[in-house]
């Protein structure tokens, strides 16, 4: 009996260590970065991409998410196109991740510049961001309606600042024009935080910033919401009461932008199943949940082909915008 016990005592022991060396291998095998991650925002300092990027940088290493460093670095000249090509001449660099907004679409239409989001790898998206129409607090317009029939009476007078030229924010103006016969004088900025305080220190009349790049100047009363530029309200407590530009005048103009994740091309599977999960658990934070209700972000999360599949849908509706708008490169 002592015999066949040591014998099964000997069983467990070898089973266990077995099963020890196996959850080794597979622990060891699960790729985890080997340097500092360059998180690239293709986008100017102060913007909505470029703030997300600041505010994950340092989540990660809050939650222990990754044994190295996360670097963020604004590569923001030609309208994001030094990022874009950044990432795409970085074949195969695993510690490289890329903050898109739609001048991952708008950029190569109106430019010309050799790139495609094909050139890159998806990994997630993290949420979809709203616009809408500000003035300053201390105009006279208190609606959208106000506003667009004072537009109408001087054309070329008002000043709508924007971020980049035949970006995401002229394209809302040009389709403002279009469809309620206005005449902006267009003046672009290098990011969304430099157009608020442009609107804010009166040097434009209007803008069409993304919320989180004007929530801080209108909860302390010196912008003013007057529509959202969708065709559906915010459903957030603090930003439900803003009506829809259907709703203020009656005409609808809808528009959500991009707030993704891609990587290098040439990269392995493991590689974006890495960063796939580390942004699911990034997302899961409280504090990134606070983010997404302050800054009045739609939080619909896509990853991996599903992911894919949604952005050559949204490249085909921006290359129609993009005409109807006048902003194709060599048109």
């Amino acid at each position: 009996m002592g015999k066949r016990f040591s014998v099964l005592k000997i069983g467990l022991v070898v089973a266990c260590s077995l099963a020890l060396v196996f959850t080794s291998i597979g622990t060891a095998s699960a790729w985890v970065p080997d340097r500092p991650v360059e998180f690239i925002v293709p986008a100017g300092a102060g913007g909505g991409a470029d703030v997300m990027a600041r505010f994950i940088s340092p989540l990660v290493s809050k939650y222990k998410l990754s044994p190295k460093p996360w670097i963020v670095i604004n590569k923001s000249a030609g309208a994001g196109a030094e990022g874009f090509m950044y990432v795409k001449g970085s074949k195969g660099n695993a510690n490289l991740i890329i903050i898109t907004l739609d001048n991952l679409f708008t950029t190569p239409l109106a430019t010309g510049v050799p790139f495609n989001w094909r050139d890159l790898t998806p990994v997630s998206r993290l949420a979809l961001d709203y616009f809408v129409l500000w003035v300053n607090a201390a105009s006279p317009y208190k609606t959208a309606q106000e506003y667009i029939a004072a537009v109408q009476k001087a054309p070329g007078k008002f000043v709508m600042g924007g971020t980049g030229a035949k970006q995401e924010d002229q394209i809302i103006t040009v389709q403002m024009e279009q469809l309620y016969g206005l005449k902006f004088n267009y003046v672009p900025f290098k990011g969304g935080g430099t157009v608020a305080v442009e609107l804010v220190g009166k040097h434009v009349d209007s803008s069409v910033n993304n919320p989180a790049e004007a929530v801080s100047h209108w909860k302390n009363g010196t912008l003013r919401a007057l529509a959202t530029i969708d065709s559906e309200p915010i459903n957030l407590p603090d930003w439900k009461g803003i009506p829809t530009m259907k709703e203020a005048t009656g005409k609808d103009i809808s528009y959500l932008m991009l707030r993704g994740i891609f990587m290098a091309p040439g990269v392995k599977p493991e590689h974006v199943d890495y960063y796939i999960g580390l942004f699911a658990k990034v997302m899961a934070t409280p504090e990134w949940k606070k983010l997404m209700q302050d800054g009045a972000f739609n939080t619909t999360a896509l990853k991996g082909q599903e992911y894919a599949n949604w952005v050559a849908r949204e490249e085909a509706r921006h290359v129609a915008l993009m005409k109807v708008a006048g902003f194709m490169a060599g048109k």
